[in-house]
């Protein structure tokens, strides 16, 4: 009996992460408004890259189960932060929700955290993938320092490198896609052997 064969879940995950990661920073650079983010956020972002994790679960790939179902939550609850946490209207229904002066930041320093730990695997992989982390963690210290210690440069930076890691992302679901049609896309060596 022939067994079908599976399609690769990276793909979708890579391509939702790298969207939402370029819109977001399209709109922390004032070029267009929150809305987008949030639907792309809780739809492509979050739910797709959501299914992707758990579909890597199936291939046995613990490294992009726990990115990909990871960062699908980190879209989708911080689309919920933002919906409930930011909304002078929700406050009365649901004054727990509502953002205090840290929270946004803290938030942050926890995805920095994972994000830290998934770089440092990710340096085993190749260097598409280590530079993806990379500017991933570097854009999310700049989000920190800028939630925390109020300095807005760090946020405008941060975006700028976002963008580069959005770019990285949907370089990566661009090579990965191209290899099932025979085009080999260079990815890099590993950076630790």
């Amino acid at each position: 009996m022939n067994e079908m064969k599976m399609g690769n879940p990276a793909v979708v995950g890579l391509a939702g992460f790298g969207l939402t990661t370029i819109l977001l920073q399209l709109h922390n650079l004032g070029i267009c408004g929150i809305a987008p983010v949030i639907w792309l956020g809780l739809c492509f972002g979050g739910t797709a890259q959501l299914v992707a994790g758990f579909m890597e679960f199936r291939t046995g790939n613990n490294f992009g189960f726990c990115a990909f179902t990871g960062y699908g939550v980190f879209w989708i609850s911080l689309c919920l932060m933002l919906i409930f946490g930011t909304n002078a209207d929700l406050d009365k229904s649901y004054p727990l929700m509502k953002f205090s002066g840290t929270d946004l930041g803290l938030y942050l320093v926890m995805w920095t955290i994972f994000t830290l730990i998934l770089f440092l695997i990710s340096m085993k992989h190749h260097t598409a993938l280590a530079l993806t982390f990379l500017t991933l963690v570097l854009g999310f210290v700049g989000l920190d320092v800028k939630e925390l210690a109020g300095i807005a440069a760090a946020g405008t930076a941060a975006a700028y490198i976002l963008l580069v890691c959005g770019t990285l992302a949907l370089y990566l679901m661009a090579a990965t896609v191209a290899a099932e049609s025979g085009i080999k896309l260079p990815v890099g060596a590993p950076w630790i052997k």
